[in-house]
């Protein structure tokens, strides 16, 4: 599934063959798009043809583009305020700043600017922000106004990779267009592969920047394929991840379409599958996903019961179809020691890997060495370390077995080595001395390191 979450649908270069771009777009698996109105006479037009196609998904946005900024009125404001009323409009904008070509000047941009953000606050509409050549100004009034009240999409991101961080900061997305794919824009693919998959949407901004594979033709929402593409070249994903991904995103920002409700027991990231078995945890980390989310890369993991051993197998189903199976779901997979043997032993016999994410407190949780039991049946353990003392270790991952658990972990590391493969994680948090906790695995513990991103999770 795809959502273009960036379209001009009703402007006149669609005329001729509107009906047949949105046929083009759903064969091309594009399940919802978001069409925009710029200026006041595209308002009744794009709520027209988000009506008119509300069984399919399309959906609008509404707002005064920064080249019309000094058209605004208040009797513009009350129109917009009625238009923006209607259910199928899911986002206040295309509003924001535009130096490239100050078609309006810089005071009347940013009052029509701050005064969208305003009518979004008031209806409880996210923002849709176009910025050119003025991030130090969008950022600015995004904060003046508390912009992070309604969040929203800075949408064709061309800016900065401190730019793109300001706005998360904010609790804003970022979309990027097909100007991704142009042959000029490696700057551009640095700051999107430096960015967390949770926080990115796709758009075409058709009929504008078609991308590379069909520069020269008018832009539609079927392409946005190829910038899903480009993306998940640059993120290590494959395309179908980024379409998941990107529109769980769109669907969380617009309150549009249809999210999973059933927590899955198996689920694909990139070529492995994953094993989410239990809920339950014995750390309470502050940084966990489970405190903000159900969703890992798109995937709905909180379970309504845990599965048994015969479930997760049915779910697995090829275990050579992947390159390994991975125990790591929503809660601490050791928990269930039995369910992981059992179900490991079963991947073995048919020509599979197997690989423990854990956080490496198996044999506390269980009272004994529970990893000799587990030879021959697990390839690999990635243990999350995630500090460099047992002070903060306790501050950080807050373990229900309290103080010695550090210790205890370090002792589970050193123990795996002699069946398996074994990596430490540890996640950037503010804080943390990253290089310590380097040394400490790869001298001390002499296993691999990983480094996490806090904001990244999958």
């Amino acid at each position: 599934m795809l959502i273009d979450s960036h379209a001009h649908l009703t402007m006149s270069r669609f005329d001729a063959d509107r009906e047949d771009v949105l046929s083009r777009a759903r064969e091309a698996g594009v399940a919802h798009v978001l069409t925009v109105g710029a200026e006041p006479g595209d308002w009744p037009r794009v709520v027209a043809l988000a009506r008119a196609h509300e069984a399919w998904g399309l959906y609008g946005a509404i707002g005064l583009h920064p080249h019309e900024a000094s058209s605004l009125t208040e009797e513009i404001c009350r129109e917009l305020m009625a238009w923006a009323a209607d259910p199928q409009v899911v986002a206040l904008g295309e509003t924001g700043f535009d130096f490239h070509y100050s078609h309006s000047p810089p005071a009347a941009q940013e009052a029509a600017f701050r005064r969208q953000i305003g009518i979004a606050r008031e209806m409880g509409l996210p923002l849709v922000v176009h910025s050119r050549e003025a991030e130090a100004e969008t950022m600015r009034m995004l904060r003046q106004e508390r912009a992070s009240d309604v969040g929203g999409v800075l949408h064709c991101f061309s800016g900065s990779l401190e730019m793109a961080r300001a706005a998360l900061d904010l609790g804003f997305f970022i979309s990027f267009s097909g100007s991704l794919t142009f042959k000029n824009a490696d700057t551009l693919r640095e700051v999107a592969a430096a960015l967390p998959m949770e926080r990115l949407l796709i758009e075409t901004d058709c009929p504008y920047l078609a991308p590379q594979a069909v520069r020269g033709k008018r832009n539609e929402p079927a392409y946005v394929g190829y910038v899903a593409e480009a993306l998940g070249a640059l993120q290590g994903l494959t395309p179908k991840d980024i379409g998941r991904i990107t529109s769980h995103n769109a669907m969380q920002l617009f309150s549009i379409g249809s999210m999973e409700s059933d927590g899955k027991i198996a689920y694909r990231i990139r070529d492995a599958l994953y094993l989410n078995v239990t809920n339950r945890c014995s750390n309470a980390c502050g940084f966990c996903v489970r405190n903000y989310s159900d969703f890992v890369k798109g995937h709905q993991l909180r379970l309504a019961e845990e599965p048994s051993a015969e479930a997760v197998i049915q779910a697995v189903g090829d275990p050579t179809a992947c390159r390994e199976v991975v125990f790591c779901g929503y809660g601490e997979p050791l928990l269930r020691f039995d369910l992981v043997k059992n179900v490991s032993a079963w991947v073995k016999q048919r020509g599979g890997r197997v690989r423990v994410n854990t956080n490496g407190q198996g044999n506390l949780i269980h009272g004994r060495d529970i990893l000799p039991e587990l030879a021959g049946l697990v390839d690999a353990y990635s243990v999350s370390l995630n500090a460099e003392n047992e002070a903060q270790y306790l501050e950080i991952c807050r373990p229900n077995s309290g103080p010695g658990t550090y210790e205890a972990v370090k002792a589970f590391i050193r123990e795996a080595r002699r069946y398996a493969d074994v990596s430490v994680t540890v996640v950037n948090l503010p804080g943390v001395d990253v290089e310590r906790c380097r040394r400490i695995a790869e001298e001390e513990l002499q296993v691999g390191f990983r480094l996490r991103y806090y904001d990244e999770v999958g």
